[in-house]
């Protein structure tokens, strides 16, 4: 609507219209009175971070400043849906083996639970001396069934998570888990390439919209979303106030790749480092989909062997008695 010349008190009269969610149509109308008061777009954007964080903000701000403001608005929402799309690929990859395994552990305590203690009692009857794996199974078995050993593993599961979630709030507890996950098999190349995209990305994005460049490094840091990144960000605008160049913080701390390191610091000597950066972003979004499409065909054999062994332990413990009451025949 701004690209087609509407003006922006009728642009957000619109969107106020059109807008079902309930918390955005709000703000859409307090910003509507606001601008309409002579605050700026940006300004009154500003008051509701709920809605509007400081990338938002920052872009618009600088839309206003260069009189650019459709382009920095194509850009955002360009911006956007590249991010959506890369955290729905990453949901896809792990919706699969949290489903899978979900029904897997439901089979098994059903299993265990229901079954396991009627050919407990038969195989009591009979008098065969139970072999140790079905012992065991046994075990698990009346464990699950004894509410009282269940609720006290639940309450310290619980107890344990609630301590996991405290300490990981704190910024020592971050850190220490944030690099751990950078360090994961599999997982851990997975994180690093979709934190590299969405940096390369998200800054040269607020680079290209006339963003300062410290703000923008001051944004994408707080978007990181692992604190080792926002770490190694927070470094490299450090070395820019100190005359420095961002590629040589970057390659310092060792988490981003070498070959964005390397990039990046042609986009600095030429001058280009936007485009450079959305070149980058453009080549680890695909090899990010590559990884999560080759993860998920991983991840399909490894459930189904998973599965297989949790049932089969179940019928091997159920076997394993009767083979010695035929050796006994």
């Amino acid at each position: 609507m701004v690209n087609a010349g509407v003006g922006m008190v009728r642009c957000l009269g619109v969107l106020t219209e059109e807008c079902e969610n309930h918390k955005l149509k709000h703000a859409l109308k307090k910003i509507s009175g606001e601008v309409q008061e002579g605050t700026n777009l940006s300004e009154a954007m500003g008051k509701h971070p709920a809605c509007f964080s400081d990338l938002y903000v920052a872009m618009i701000s600088a839309g206003e400043v260069g009189g650019v403001l459709d382009e920095v608005l194509n850009r955002l929402a360009k911006l956007l849906e590249d991010a959506a799309r890369l955290e729905n690929e990453m949901k896809s990859a792990m919706s699969y083996p949290v489903t899978v395994g979900t029904l897997a552990t439901i089979i098994f305590i059903s299993l265990c639970v229901f079954l396991l203690p009627t050919f407990s009692v038969i195989f009591e009857d009979i008098g065969v001396e139970l072999p140790a794996f079905t012992q065991f199974m046994l075990g698990i078995s009346d464990f699950l069934i004894d509410g009282k050993k269940s609720l006290g593993l639940g309450a310290i599961l619980f107890a344990l998570k609630l301590i996991y979630d405290q300490w990981y709030k704190t910024r020592r507890g971050k850190l220490i888990m944030d690099k751990i996950f950078l360090k994961l098999p599999l997982f851990g190349e997975l994180i690093i390439k979709t934190a590299t995209a969405r940096f390369c990305r998200t800054f040269g994005t607020l680079s290209r919209a006339g963003v300062p460049i410290l703000t923008s490094l001051e944004i994408v840091r707080d978007t990181a979303g692992n604190q080792a990144i926002s770490n190694s960000v927070e470094a490299a605008r450090n070395e820019i106030q100190g005359g420095g160049m961002i590629s040589v913080a970057l390659e310092r701390d060792k988490v981003f790749p070498a070959l964005a390191i390397a990039m990046m610091k042609i986009g600095e000597e030429t001058g280009h480092i936007d485009q450079m950066l959305m070149k980058v972003a453009d080549f680890y979004e695909d090899e990010v989909e590559q990884a999560v499409k080759a993860l998920t065909s991983m991840l399909e054999p490894v459930m189904i062997v998973v599965i297989g062994g949790m049932v089969g332990s179940i019928l091997l413990s159920m076997y394993l008695p009767m083979f010695k009451v035929f050796e006994s025949l």
